[in-house]
């Protein structure tokens, strides 16, 4: 066989790709192989074991506060406190107090003030929210009430002005 005749055979026997050859342009995108060898399985089974702990450490700690114990006494001691929550006193334009939704006369206000200051005397915090036309007097009562029981942060609650 000569050598044209090879040749002839060789380019017959492996098509190839003129567009590549010809075009100058042409890009080859060579695939690598650092995906193939990444393995996420053990990162999720660790993330796993996180959730988890964190889920059974929560409730944990919500049982040990839920436990029907007699604890002893002391002269000295103070209550354990509450997760802090604000309790928001309204007082609307005809004077009368809502606490949660629910009117009440200013005694009753004082009762659920004492509870929540009883229950957390260190961070309670009372937000009062007086309408813009109630008298006065009824939001300086409320104020005086927080004063009486040491209620250690209270606030009044506004609005911003339009245009500021």
């Amino acid at each position: 066989m000569s050598k044209d005749s090879r040749r002839l055979a060789d380019s017959n026997s492996q098509p190839r790709n003129h567009k590549l050859e010809t075009d100058p342009m042409a890009v080859q995108i060579k695939k690598g192989r650092a995906l193939d060898s990444l393995n996420l399985t053990p990162l999720i089974d660790v993330v796993f074991l996180l959730l988890i702990f964190f889920l059974v450490a929560t409730r944990f700690a919500q049982d040990d506060r839920e436990l029907p114990l007699q604890l002893p006494s002391a002269a000295s001691a103070m209550p354990m406190t509450a997760e802090p929550t604000e309790l928001v006193i309204n007082v609307d334009s005809a004077g009368q107090y809502m606490i949660g939704g629910e009117r009440m006369s200013i005694e009753r206000v004082e009762v659920v003030l004492r509870r929540s200051v009883t229950d957390n005397p260190i961070n309670q915090i009372v937000v009062i929210r007086g309408d813009r036309n109630v008298a006065f007097q009824a939001v300086v009562s409320v104020l005086d009430l927080c004063t009486k029981l040491k209620v250690p942060s209270y606030k009044l609650s506004t609005e911003a002005e339009a245009g500021s």
